[in-house]
């Protein structure tokens, strides 16, 4: 507690109410050059920009199972429309019930990455594990 030494007519020494706030905002400030230090490294920040494959092409099996993901969301299995719901029974009609066939998944370059996420699990709900993605051959270099 602080006391006011001041001479005055009181012989008292009265109380004074005020609080040191200097240490409270040394502590402040120091928290805060810690975190303008800390916060850029706890940030994932890397611009990548993805190549083309230039894997081996891999023959096609001949019955070979597609789905589609269109640009606007849609399904498609072989060339016949299917609902997100529907998808389980059209699959398994389409590969005779046997969940443990390769499923080709063909998605538009205008998708977002979160619909083709959503495929995915669409499948792996089917019980459709093994998944392929099917992409665009790159091109020769010179």
């Amino acid at each position: 507690m602080a006391m006011n030494l001041a001479g005055g007519d009181n012989d008292e020494l009265a109380e004074t109410h005020e609080i040191n706030v200097t240490p409270f905002i040394d502590v402040i400030l120091v928290l805060l050059i810690i975190f303008m230090v800390a916060a850029p490294l706890a940030t994932v920040d890397v611009p990548v920009a993805l190549p083309t494959a230039s894997a081996q092409r891999v023959p096609r099996p001949d019955t070979a199972i597609f789905l589609t993901l269109k640009a606007d969301r849609s399904l498609a299995l072989g060339d016949a429309p299917v609902t997100q719901a529907g998808l389980r029974a059209a699959l398994d009609a389409a590969s005779a019930g046997d969940r443990s066939r390769r499923v080709f998944l063909r998605g538009d370059r205008t998708v977002p990455y979160e619909a083709v996420m959503q495929a995915l699990d669409a499948l792996r709900d089917a019980g459709y594990l093994k998944v392929a993605l099917v992409g665009l051959e790159a091109p020769a270099a010179p």
